[in-house]
């Protein structure tokens, strides 16, 4: 035996051989990261009569530091959905080329007519979430999936503890707390999107990126835009079509509202 302290109780590497150490190893918990470093913040959706707008800024966060500001936080996925992550960036890349990328060449390698639609899209997204919550291994991302369902507007998200939910309007991140009472006020319900118009729903979305800037110290003012619309056409075929605004810069970006804030400068409480 090797007679040195730090070695007392092991066979001597000389005799026989280099001591294998994998099995101190092999009865040890899996461990996981579940501290996010690299995060984007909010991602808007606005449903309007004939489609959705999704939108989301191109920064990516170093902790506070407003470290990579070209980040695509949204990713068209096939012909009828856009996919928008918040949270943390790599897993949200994990999500865009390891699963989505895969599902849509095997869906599209058979060739045979049928393409995913957003429902497909969601369903599937939310399940892997889910399953990754259970393993306690999950993916750091809030997730919002846009698109054109049966005739219809779809707009659902999903989280990394798999909860799923709809509304005709959603946001995550800070915009969950400060975009979403905007967008409620023109759309409460399911029933108002019938009232919305395409430049109503765009304009309410840019608003709403505005104040995420002026108030979301992790956001920017250059963010993507995309608009999902389609229209049934008489023989009963869908017509789907996604256009994208990107590298988008706020207009009319001044401070000068702060100084009537009580607080600010010269203001007293």
């Amino acid at each position: 035996m090797n007679h040195f302290p730090e070695s007392w109780g092991r066979p001597r590497n000389d005799v026989y051989g280099p001591y294998d150490h994998s099995h101190l190893y092999a009865s040890q918990p899996r461990q996981h990261t579940q501290s996010p470093t690299v995060t984007g913040t909010s991602v808007l959706a606005l449903k309007f009569n004939g489609g959705v707008v999704i939108a989301a800024d191109n920064l990516a966060s170093y902790g506070s530091l407003a470290r990579f500001t070209d980040v695509e936080r949204l990713k068209q996925v096939g012909t009828h959905t856009v996919v928008g992550a918040g949270g943390d960036v790599s897993d949200m890349q994990y999500i865009n080329e390891k699963i989505l990328d895969p599902l849509l060449i095997k869906e599209e390698y058979q060739n045979d007519g049928h393409h995913l639609r957003a429902s497909h899209i969601y369903r599937y997204l939310s399940k892997v979430l889910y399953r990754r919550r259970c393993k306690f291994n999950p993916l750091w991302n809030s997730i919002l999936v846009a698109g054109w369902d049966n005739g219809k507007p779809f707009l659902a998200a999903a989280d990394l503890l798999g909860t799923t939910f709809s509304s005709p309007a959603l946001a995550t991140g800070f915009g969950a707390h400060l975009a979403v009472p905007l967008l409620r006020r023109i759309c409460p319900d399911e029933a108002a999107v019938a009232g919305i118009t395409r430049e109503m729903a765009i304009e309410a979305i840019q608003e709403c990126m505005k104040v995420l800037f002026y108030r979301d110290a992790r956001s920017m003012n250059k963010y993507s835009i995309a608009v999902v619309s389609g229209e049934v056409s008489d023989s009963g075929e869908e017509e789907v079509n996604v256009e994208w605004q990107r590298d988008v810069e706020l207009k009319q970006q001044s401070w000068k509202f702060a100084e009537g804030i009580k607080g600010y400068g010269a203001q007293v409480v």
